[in-house]
């Protein structure tokens, strides 16, 4: 006699089945157990032994709580992860939430326990998150790029309305009670970045050319302001075109002999001409100070129409008496705030503008398919210089802001790490992506002054974060791409035809 299959312990037909699966927690303690047990090995040299200057000489300072923080954040991290995937997934987003806030209410004896704390239980919080509302511990591959390319293209698409929100955010910002000197001075820092990345999105999100270099045409702008300034007593508004001029007149004397070049190449080549420069900078020291650099750059006026001191020159005004204001000296930070934030602004909509116009399609064209682009007749060596050009005018348009910023520039300030940390916010944010700039500049520069009593280990951090982003998204956080020219409406009957692959 056959019986029921549900008498056979089988749910009902239409009954959901649940699998009760037991969890492992011998297995999960031992595969958290190891990993933070390879933790220890590699931050006991990395994290743990610092070298420090003493009278005697050089030594070595142990620093075990970092390890110990280290190797925990580890442990549970990795031990969070397993639990997740046995189906515990809410009790740990209850506990990584709460570590997480206890991270940011609570005073810890170090900043590294805050941090642990709050980046660990945050990121174990997103993870569960994750499996709590999709019923699984993890995607595949090709899902979670789908993912991604949905989320990307969502957020592309509200940047129409996300962008004016940031715009009038930014331009509020220094009227409102948080802005003292700290906030505007990263303010200032943030907005120099996201114009240098969007300048180096034209070469290498555009036109698809690797540059390892571009913190030359950056040195290029900024000593150009300085040595006007110094020699022939030029003002920071007569500079400023002068200074993104011969930075362009720099990119097309290094594009025009390299850019028939490709690949790996081309990259060593630009990289080369980064480290020329820097050189030239220090060993010509009788003309730009050498190592010992510039100091005493002047800083910028209210338009050649007032100074931002107390008692200004000879023939100017004090901007607050002009406008009948009580002095202070975060007037000039204002000012400056204000000025950065239109000079990126302004290569934000150049780039915009150019990216549908005849020029920028070539770029985009070029950076598909050079060979095709040179049987419709696009000059590639042409195209390419034109965009080396602009983009090294815009990168001497930020280094001379820098200059009158600082007040002192040496070649120390244009190393290869800045070209490193402008291409990682371009790559990171998304190829071409405008908005993915602005995103990866808050990840890549934000972050690290959020949390600036662990400058040790920065460059450490950046180095993960990177490896971490070309692993789970190798394409960038927002590098999707929308049709730069549609040939039909998409809101006219749903058809609509692509001429161009450009990212928003």
């Amino acid at each position: 006699m056959t019986m029921p299959s549900h008498a056979a312990g089988a749910p009902p037909h239409g009954a959901p089945h649940v699998a009760a699966k037991a969890v492992d927690w011998s297995g999960s303690l031992r595969d958290a157990g190891f990993a933070a047990f390879v933790a220890l090995l590699l931050t006991v040299p990395l994290v743990g032994l610092r070298t420090i200057d003493r009278p005697t000489g050089l030594g070595i300072e142990a620093r075990p709580e970092e390890v110990v923080a280290s190797v925990l954040l580890v442990f549970f991290g990795r031990l969070g992860l397993g639990l997740i995937g046995q189906g515990l997934a809410l009790p740990v987003l209850l506990l990584a939430l709460a570590a997480a806030a206890v991270g940011l209410a609570i005073p810890l004896p170090t900043q590294v326990l805050r941090l642990v704390l709050v980046a660990g239980g945050g990121i174990i919080a997103l993870r569960a998150a994750f499996a709590v509302t999709t019923h699984r511990s993890k995607l595949t591959l090709a899902e979670r790029d789908r993912k991604m390319d949905r989320v990307a293209a969502q957020v592309q698409h509200a940047t129409k309305y996300i962008a004016p929100v940031a715009f009038i955010g930014a331009v509020l910002l220094p009227m409102t009670p948080l802005a003292d000197r700290q906030l505007l001075d990263i303010g200032i820092l943030l907005l120099t970045y996201i114009m240098l990345g969007w300048g180096l999105n034209i070469v290498v999100g555009l036109a698809g050319l690797l540059d390892l270099g571009y913190v030359a045409f950056y040195a290029v702008g900024a000593y150009s302001y300085a040595l006007l300034a110094h020699y022939f007593g030029l003002s920071f508004w007569v500079c400023l075109p002068l200074a993104g001029l011969l930075a362009a007149c720099s990119g097309v004397l290094l594009g025009f002999p390299v850019l028939r070049l490709r690949g790996d190449y081309f990259a060593i080549v630009t990289l080369g001409f980064g480290e020329i420069v820097r050189i030239v900078l220090v060993n010509w020291y009788q003309f730009t100070g050498g190592p010992n650099g510039i100091s005493g750059i002047p800083r910028p006026s209210f338009f050649g129409l007032a100074e931002f001191s107390r008692t200004p020159a000879e023939g100017m005004a004090a901007f607050h008496e002009l406008f009948g204001l009580e002095f202070s000296p975060l007037h000039r930070i204002v000012f400056m705030y204000y000025l950065i934030l239109a000079l990126a602004l302004a290569v934000n909509l150049f780039t915009l503008r150019i990216r549908k116009l005849p020029l920028g399609r070539a770029w985009e064209a070029l950076r598909e398919d050079e060979i095709a682009s040179a049987s419709l007749g696009i000059n590639r060596t042409n195209m390419k210089l034109a965009a080396f050009a602009i983009a090294a005018m815009f990168g001497g348009f930020a280094g001379s802001f820098f200059a009158t910023r600082q007040g002192f520039i040496s070649p120390e300030s244009f190393t290869f790490i800045e070209s490193a940390i402008i291409l990682a916010i371009v790559v990171l944010g998304g190829m071409g992506s405008q908005a993915g700039v602005v995103v990866a500049t808050l990840l890549v520069i934000g972050l690290p002054e959020a949390f600036r009593e662990l400058a040790d280990y920065r460059m450490l951090a950046f180095g993960m974060g990177m490896v971490v982003i070309m692993l789970w998204r190798p394409r960038g956080l927002l590098a999707h791409r929308d049709p730069t020219i549609l040939l039909h409406s998409q809101s006219g009957g749903g058809k609509k035809s692509a001429a161009g692959g450009a990212a928003r």
